[in-house]
Parts: structure tokens; sequence; C-alpha cells
């Protein structure tokens, strides 16, 4: 909200609050969780009674640093109604300034006199508390303040940092009368703060410096002395001349470093690259301002020293130094490294661990395209060196691959990682649920990480459950770090890290740690997410142009198998196609490439493979057709003429054609791997059959190979993601297959099984797809055939005999049909073909009449005119058959019709 005008928005909206009424908007995010902490903590608007401490130092860092900064703001307010507070990180008031000096005369003592404790906790809604709680700039506009006392004024603060821990220290707030407001306050509010963290850093490098000139000094008196034996004092950079080059003294600060952060004198030795070494010694060293600090310095002694001191063998420019006294005895060469407060010194070497972690979490979180595992990466990374105990809550939309539009409502638990086994947290794949106010939920309405440092006094966080966080504080834990999980502008979900073990609570450091970290695990979330949505669209088209059911056929018992790989949809594809004649076509290809490109151009392939089976091509003629038609594609997607088209690479695939009157099964395969035979007793064999270019090349020829099959014979045909793998031996795959497939009298459901368990990887890298059909044979007392000499006085003969087989089968109600069938068909093959002349009948699961000649002329079915005497036995045929068609064979052609055995 802005200003209030005559405060009837906030004014109502904090009535209704206060009366228990829901409110779907019109007040801050930050305001209405201070109004839920408020009400949870059980403050009262009329409460008027602040707690006052008299035991705040009056000449604290703080105070010394920002006094000069409060006086110029009292002279810039001057003769307006503005008041200028200073408060410690603990919300008491430690300073106050005023643009009219009489103003602090006409005020409560609260809001005049330093030493008021203004927390949220005890003080409701105000800018000092606020500003603490949410740890920004905030600002308060009248009726948004929870107490009535502080409903005429409006006030903009923020926190001040100490800018090399980034710890809060204090807060600076400027109140004023709500018709004073002014956008410019915010800026210069923080502006101000700024400044006055300057001055606290300039306040430290004082100290420093001070530091540094006792250091000097007492070098400077101890080098004077004739026997001090404390050797010849240098800077860390004139340590050069002795082979010690930059990485060698970034090493020795870093250690140094480490050093500071103790008060007690040590000596270590440091290894250097390429064998050396050197000794760091650190001693305390007090200013005369009473500063204590800690000095570190490098010692070379024996070969090292004397190197230095002897010089070059040899000057071009001037005179070799002169040789040493012989009675002069060089002592050891003493660098300065680093000198510094100890406090400082654990900033620093935090601030490096820091950079580490963060160096070493771009290597480790995003290892692999899926959400959950990049989740726990994350929680892995942090844990211990950052939290305890981390969970990470996302949206169920987002392990689907999707946006989520209501994230704080449909989050779902999906990792609960900690330094023990039993973590207090509920686990994951649970739903989660979050209240207005919680830690989380203010973490996700304002996208912004949210610090907790004290879990005992965080009353949302507790009212949310609090026999939970009972038991989550009893195992320790202490304090909580809120971050979302935003990438692209796309909220993920949150990562709520907690620490138990450490007794320092989180500060603003380990906050925006937690920030990077968790912005870098977003990222790699966000494309892990969209590669789900991805591939779950690419498997939702893949399997969608998959077969969904196996067709009606009586030739084989089939069963089959898909298997995804995980890198990514592929163009595998499979297919069982019902022939005329009771045969059956078995196809199995792969399209070369992943994802939706791959799964397209594959349904594309197997739509086109059943039209070109349809036409009863033979084996090598369908494949010619594919290939072509595959050429075609490439072309027209850019092929040569594109350069930035990825073109179609190519496919590979076997078709094969399998005849259960004759136990004939002809095949041909495009580049793919041959299938495996089981014989009935169990036998394995891989059938060598002419390999075949892949698809897409053009040009090149196809051949067929026939294999006549023993009855229950099994024909398994898979694709090469079965077998092949950059980490396996193709030879000793193929050996596990054949082992897989030795067992006689297996159904081809249990064959799919077994070979997936013993040969299919546990993690595919290319698409599996596995065909298993256990032949069948027609019995030879279901088909009936008799040759037909070109004679149409024959005709009335063969329809006899075949009215004569239909009665022996019980087919006396398809008798009438079958022999108009048969008289047309054998009618047109004495007039238009040539001989021989077949016919034969097939009961299977319709009823086959085909007949048979030696010419290749197909017949055209059409309407013939009411004045034609002839034309209309094709046409006779189609309204009587439940389909019909023709094939080609090598001596000339099959008109084939299918009658169904219900048919009256």
């Amino acid at each position: 909200m802005g200003a209030t005008g005559e405060q009837i928005g906030p004014t109502r909206s904090r009535e209704r609050f206060l009366g228990g009424e829901p409110l779907m908007g019109g007040v801050r995010g930050p305001i209405m969780n201070s109004w839920l902490r408020c009400q949870s903590l059980g403050l009262s608007p009329d409460q008027t009674e602040l707690p006052y401490r008299d035991d705040f130092d009056p000449d604290s860092r703080l105070v010394r640093a920002a006094a000069p900064v409060l006086d110029q703001l009292a002279s810039r307010f001057s003769g307006s109604p503005m008041n200028v507070a200073l408060a410690d990180a603990g919300g008491t008031v430690l300073e106050r300034r005023f643009g009219e000096p009489d103003l602090a005369r006409t005020l409560p003592p609260i809001q005049s006199v330093p030493g008021f404790v203004f927390a949220e906790r005890v003080a409701g809604t105000n800018g000092i508390g606020l500003a603490l709680a949410e740890r920004r700039l905030v600002q308060v506009y009248g009726a948004e303040h929870f107490a009535q006392r502080s409903q005429s004024s409006a006030c903009s603060a923020t926190p001040i940092r100490d800018q090399l821990s980034g710890d809060i220290v204090g807060v600076l707030c400027f109140g004023y009368p709500h018709s004073y407001q002014n956008p410019a306050l915010a800026a210069l509010v923080r502006q101000a703060a700024e400044t006055v963290e300057r001055r606290l850093m300039e306040q430290r490098s004082a100290r420093e410096r001070a530091l540094l000139r006792t250091y000097l000094d007492a070098g400077h008196l101890a080098h004077g002395g004739a026997d001090t034996g404390n050797g010849h004092l240098i800077a860390l950079a004139e340590l050069g001349d002795s082979g010690f080059g930059r990485g060698d003294q970034l090493i020795l600060k870093e250690k140094a470093t480490e050093l500071i952060c103790s008060t007690q004198r040590a000596a270590v030795e440091v290894a250097l690259p390429h064998g050396r070494g050197v000794t760091l010694m650190s001693r305390p060293v007090t200013s005369r301002s009473g500063v204590e600090g800690v000095v570190v310095e490098a010692v070379l002694t024996g070969e090292a020293s004397a190197a230095r001191h002897a010089g070059p063998a040899h000057h071009a420019t001037g005179p070799a130094p002169a040789p040493a006294p012989a009675n002069h005895v060089t002592g050891p060469t003493r660098g300065l490294v680093l000198v510094g407060e100890p406090e400082v010194g654990k900033y620093a070497v935090a601030a490096r661990r820091r950079l580490e972690l963060l160096a070493e979490a771009s290597a480790r979180i995003g290892t692999t395209l899926d959400v959950t595992r990049t989740a726990r990466e994350l929680a892995e990374m942090a844990v211990p060196r950052l939290a305890d105990y981390v969970t990470i809550d996302v949206p169920e939309a987002v392990l689907r691959g999707e946006e989520s539009a209501h994230p704080a409502t449909e989050l779902h638990r999906a990792v609960v990682h900690g330094v023990r086994d039993d973590c207090p947290f509920y686990p994951a794949g649970r739903r989660v649920e979050l209240r207005a106010g919680t830690p989380h939920m203010r973490c996700l309405d304002s996208g912004q990480e949210v610090l907790e440092p004290d879990l005992s006094t965080a009353v949302g966080w507790i009212d949310q459950e609090p026999e939970h966080a009972r038991r989550i504080l009893d195992r320790g834990v202490h304090s909580l770090v809120c971050v979302p999980l935003l990438a692209r502008g796309v909220l993920l979900g949150i990562a709520s890290f907690y620490r138990s073990r450490d007794p320092a609570p989180f500060g603003d450091d380990d906050s925006r740690l937690a920030r990077e970290l968790a912005s870098r695990a977003a990222l790699c979330i966000d494309n892990a997410r969209r590669y789900t949505r991805e591939h779950t669209l690419a498997l939702a088209l893949q399997r969608s142009l998959l077969p969904h059911g196996m067709p009606e056929q009586g030739a084989v018992e089939v069963a089959h198998r898909y298997l995804p790989s995980e890198s990514g949809v592929g163009g595998d594809w499979f297919d069982v196609i019902p022939l005329s004649g009771a045969r059956v076509a078995l196809l199995v290809g792969d399209v070369v490439g992943h994802g939706l490109h791959a799964a397209a151009t594959m349904g594309r392939l197997r739509t086109a493979a059943r039209n070109f089976a349809e036409l009863e091509l033979a084996p090598d003629e369908l494949l010619t057709h594919l290939d072509n038609l595959l050429v075609r594609l490439d072309r027209e997607e850019g092929g040569e003429n594109d350069a930035g088209s990825t073109g179609i690479v190519g496919a590979t695939c076997l078709y094969a054609v399998y005849d259960p009157t004759s136990r004939l099964c002809t095949m041909a395969r495009a580049g793919h791997p041959p299938p495996a035979l089981v014989h009935p007793d169990g036998a394995v064999v891989f059938p060598e059959l002419p390999a075949g270019p892949p698809l897409g090349l053009g040009g090149l020829p196809f051949e067929t190979a026939e294999i006549r099959l023993p009855e229950g014979s099994t024909l398994v045909l898979y694709t090469d993601g079965l077998i092949e793998g950059r980490h396996r031996d193709l030879d000793v795959t193929l050996d596990r297959l054949s082992r897989a497939l030795a067992h006689r009298g297996r159904t081809p459901e249990d064959t799919c099984r077994a070979v997936i368990d013993a040969v299919a990887p546990d993690h595919p890298e290319d698409d599996i797809a596995l065909l298993v059909a256990r032949t069948r044979t027609l019995p030879a007392d279901r088909v009936a055939s008799w040759d037909v000499p070109a004679d149409p006085a024959e005709v009335s003969g063969v329809r006899a005999a075949a009215t004569r087989r239909l009665t022996d089968w019980g087919l006396e109600e398809q008798a009438f049909a079958a022999e108009l069938m048969l008289s047309e068909l054998v009618t047109n093959a004495v007039r238009y073909g040539t001989e021989p002349i077949q016919v034969r009948l097939i009961l299977d699961r319709t009823l086959i009449c085909e007949v048979s000649d030696g010419s290749s002329t197909a017949p055209h079915l059409r309407r013939a005119a009411s004045t034609e005497e002839g034309g209309r036995g094709l046409f006779l045929v189609a309204q009587l058959a439940h389909a019909w068609g023709t094939r080609y064979t090598p001596h000339g052609k099959v008109i084939w019709a299918e009658c169904a055995l219900d048919a009256a």
C-alpha cells in the first residue's frame, strides 16, 4: 500500500483482521506476515508499555560511526516533523535526532528517549522491528502499525550491516506523520545506512593500521639492535627474489588467514609447489590503543636465507655485492604475510570456504536431468558444510515437467537430508501444507530468502504445527533459512536449511550462500523440468504411435515390450500386421536420434510401413519404398540445402512375413540386428540374413531370405538398444540373450520378461523395442485347394467341390455367399487370366477364398452402367466379402476375399 490518505484502506483491513475476518488482499505481504506474528505472540493493539534497557553502550562502535550521519540528517530535516532513530540489532534505540528540537519535549518517552526496545515481539508491527524481521528496507504507514499509539505516523527503516560479515548490527529508521510521506525517503534512509556501514568499515581499517604500525615499530627496534637474533625483516613481496611467486604468496596468505583466527602463538610448515616449504609463525600483537590482533610472518632459514643474501652470481648492470664478513652469521629472514584481528580472520576463512563450496556446487549439482536427483544434490552439497538438515519441497507439477499455477498449495516433499538418518522432519513423498505467516510461506510470497536466526521465537513457524515444531527443537535445531527455487521467472519450490550442531545461528552471509546454492540448483532443476516435459511429451507421442493392442490374427501368439532410454525418447517401434491368406507381418525398426523429431519420424515410417504392407508388397520391396520415403523426408526437411537443419540420419528395420499354411517365413532387413529363432526344443540360433543398408541412403537394393519354421518356434525381434551400449560387449550380450531364450515351452509373455530381466541394462542408453512371436501352423484339414483348367465349363465343378468342403466344415450358412464369390473370381481368372489357375479355401478366423492365376494384371472395381451386361462381378464380391484385395506373387497374382464366419 502507499500513503493512505484518510486511512480508510489499512484501517478497515486492520479492523477486519483483528475481528478474525479473512483478508483476501489489500494488505502488503510483509505487513500481513507481521500482523500474524503479532497475533500469535498474543500482543494487544492497546499495549503501551515497552521494555526499557539502561545497559546499552552509548559510546559503542555503531554509535560512534553513526553520530556524524545522524547530525547531518538532523540538519537536513531541520524545521520538519521528522525524527531519526538508531537502534541496535536487538531493536533497542541507541540514539534519536529530531528535525524540530522542540518535538522531543512533546512526544512520550518511548518515542523520544533512547533505551526503549522496538523489537516486533514486544512492540508489534513497526519500522525498527519489521526491518529486523524482514532483514531489508521496509515502510510502514499509519494503520499498518499494530499498536494504536502509532496510527498517526509512518516510517521508513533499513538494517545496517557489517560489510565484512554481512550481519545486521543495527537499524536506521525515519519517523514522520503519514501525510509527510515522500518516495525519496526510502532512498535517503538506505543511503544514510550505507554511509554508516562504510564508517564502521573505516573503524576496522583504522584498528588494523594501528596493529600494523605497532608491528613495524617493534620490528624496526629489534632489527636495529646489535644481537637481537631476530633476523632480517622484509615485506612478503620481496620473497619473490628467493623464488616465491604470486601463487606461492597466495598459498601463504590463505594459511596465514587461518592462523589469525587464533590468538595463540603457532608455527606451521607450509608445503609449496615444486617441493619447497616455508615456516609460518603467528604471534599476538596489541596496538597502543589496546586493539588486540595477530601477526603472521614467513620465516626463511638455512640455505634459502643464505641464497637470498648472497644475491645472483653475476649482475649485468652493476658490481657484484660485497661478500659478507667472515665473522658475520646470516640470521633467518622474516617476511610479513598478514596482520589482523582474529574476528576478521574468521570472516576471511569463512568467505573462502563459501567460495570453495560454490565452486564445488557448480560441478556437483545438475549431473542428471532428473528433478528429484538434482534437488538431492543440492541437499547433499549443503550438508554439513552449510546446514545440518535440508528439506526441499517442489510442486507436484514440477515433478511432471510442468509449471505450477499455485505452487504454495501444491508442494510435495521431494528431499529430506541431514547429518542423522532419523531426521525430525516429514519424510519425502508427503504433501506439504503451509499456513500464512510461516517463514516458508513468506519466502514463497516474497520470492526472497527468509532468515529465522532463533526458531524458538519464530511464532509463525511454531504455530504451524506446535507438536512437530517442538520435536524439531528438542533435536537441537535452532536456526532456519528458507530460500525460493527461482529460475527464469518460474517458482519451482522452496529449500529449507536448518542448523543444529553449530551453536551459532545462521547469519546473512549464510543466507546469501544458501541463496546462491539454491539459485544454481534452481537453474538445474528447471533444465531437468524442461527435459522432463519434453521427455514426457516425446514419450506420450511415442506411445501414441506404437500399437495399443495386438490385432486379432491366428498365425502367431505375440508379446512385446518398449523401454524408453534415460537420455531421451527415441524412434524405436514395432508392429504386427495381419495380411491376407491368414499370414502376418512382424516389424521392428529404429530411427536414429532421440526426442520429438525421432518419435515423429518413427510415426511416419510406421504408418507408411502399414500402408505398404496393405499393398501386399514383398519384404524387400517394402524396405525399398521405406528407403525412398526417408530420402524424400530428409530432402523436404532441409538435407544438404540447409546447413542449420539436423536432417534425418537414417533408420534401421526388419520386416518378416509368416505364412501359417506353409510355415514359411520371408524376411528382409535394412541395417538391423538379425532376429533370434528359438526352436521348439529350446535351441537358439541367429539366422544369417542379408544385412542390407540402413534406410535413408537411397538407391541400394535389399534382399530377402526364406526360412521354414518348425511348428511352435519362437521368433524374437528387437532393436539394438537391447544388445548394444558404450560399455557393453556385443558378443557377451548376445550370449546372455541366447541363455535367456534357451527354454522350451515358454509363452511369449514369459520370454519377454526373461529377456528384459537378463539382457536389458538397468539404465538404458537407447530405446528398446522387443517383439516375441510364437508361430502356429494351420492344420491341413482346414485348407482346401483345386487346380482349375482354363475352361468356363469347369467353374460349376469348382463351385460344387467348394460347397461340399464348406458343408464338411459346418459352414452351410456361408456356403451361398462363398459360392457366389468363387464363381465370379474363377470366371474372371478363366476369362482374363492365364494358367495355372488355382482355387484355395482357408478356414481361419474368417473364411478365406483365393483364386490365383499366372497374370500380373489386377482387376479394378467399377460401377457398371444400367445398360451394360457385365462388369458387376467384383462389385458383387465387394458387397458379399468382409474384405477383399489382390496380392502379387513371383508367378502372377492372387485375388482373395474374406467372409466373416458369423455372417448369415
